[in-house]
């Protein structure tokens, strides 16, 4: 790396095919560059990258993914940044999430460890522009699961079908005989209100299990 300074990537930060990119504000070590070219040199292939991305952003249960990503496995709206010996792309939808994420190689006796640390991956947040699978995510965390907890019940975003959204509960509303009413009276109806477009809700739980239900 002929650069002294760990990179930030909101420095360098250019979309590919997207009219608006937004900020992305990672770093990488220049002992984790290092280490990762060494990696890429590794696996043989011409053009391979690296992908960094944010399983179930804004929940308890958020996994920051660092992965190889070889050519034409990239989305069209990730945001790349050029590395010396190598490219980055983050998912798009993933970048406030990794927020000030530090991605850092520390060498030791046994060879050394690559550490992701990401403080805002769990944090749910919403934007003018944010998707309508980001914004059901924020009000199933901030308002509707605060709720369910009381019952040691929560529910979650499987995917979206379209416009309606794909649910599954966990905890004490799995098996719970009122399911149906928490579905309906509360949670579709909190998420039609929030969130614009939202067509309805689906419930996927196998509620055939009752081992942790409420009631």
């Amino acid at each position: 790396m002929t650069n002294s300074r760990e990179p930030t990537m909101s420095n360098t930060a250019v979309a590919n095919n997207a009219p608006e990119t937004p900020a992305v504000n990672v770093t990488i070590t220049e002992s984790a560059q290092k280490y990762l070219v060494g990696l890429l040199e590794k696996q043989k292939c011409d053009g391979i990258a690296v992908r960094m991305h944010v399983q179930a952003p804004g929940t308890v249960r958020a996994e920051t993914c660092l992965s190889y990503c070889r050519p034409g496995e990239e989305k069209d709206d990730d945001v790349v940044v050029q590395y010396a010996g190598f490219k980055a792309y983050f998912e798009k939808r993933s970048v406030p999430y990794l927020d000030e994420a530090r991605v850092d190689y520390d060498q030791d006796k046994f060879g050394g460890q690559l550490t992701i640390k990401a403080p805002n991956s769990k944090m749910p947040k919403i934007g003018e522009n944010a998707t309508m699978e980001d914004q059901i995510t924020y009000w199933l965390v901030t308002e509707i699961n605060p709720q369910l907890a009381s019952h040691g019940g929560e529910v979650s975003l499987v995917k979206m079908d379209g416009n309606v959204a794909v649910l599954k509960f966990g905890g004490g509303c799995q098996g719970c005989s009122a399911v149906d009413v928490t579905l309906k009276q509360g949670v579709e109806k909190t998420l039609t209100e929030k969130v614009p477009g939202l067509g309805g809700v689906q419930d996927i739980t196998d509620h055939s299990d009752t081992t942790n239900a409420y009631a």
